[in-house]
Order: structure tokens, then C-alpha cells, then sequence
């Protein structure tokens, strides 16, 4: 039983760099500064609801000091 000194398949085969069509496709600037859509129209629509929320509170508590 001799022990092979030559090196194996996978040992010879040279690592060649991924061409263009390996690479994932790079991001545009469109997509790193702009958000969902969805995103804004949620987070206006808590804007919004907050915003009436607190003025109710707001009037609640100034009809309430006022008797």
C-alpha cells in the first residue's frame, strides 16, 4: 500500500475570478436612498393620528381645568 505523492484533481485546479455575470448585480443609489412606499404612507399616517390623538388630549385636559 504506497501512499500517492502526486497531488489530487482538486489540489491542480487554478481559483479563476468571477467574471461580470458571476457577480451579484451592484446597487444603484435608488435603492439606498429611497424607502418603501408603503413605509411612507405609514409612518405619515401615525404622524397624522398621533398628532389629532394628542390635540384631543390636549382639549381634554383644557376643557378639564376650566371647571
Amino acid at each position: 500500500m504506497s501512499e500517492s505523492l502526486e497531488p489530487s484533481e482538486s489540489e491542480n485546479r487554478i481559483q479563476v475570478p468571477a467574471g461580470p455575470e458571476d457577480r451579484p448585480p451592484e446597487r444603484t443609489a435608488d435603492h439606498e436612498t429611497s424607502f418603501p412606499r408603503g413605509l411612507v404612507i405609514r409612518l405619515f399616517a401615525y404622524l397624522v393620528a398621533g398628532h389629532l390623538f394628542a390635540g384631543f388630549l390636549y382639549l381634554l385636559f383644557h376643557i378639564g381645568a376650566q371647571q
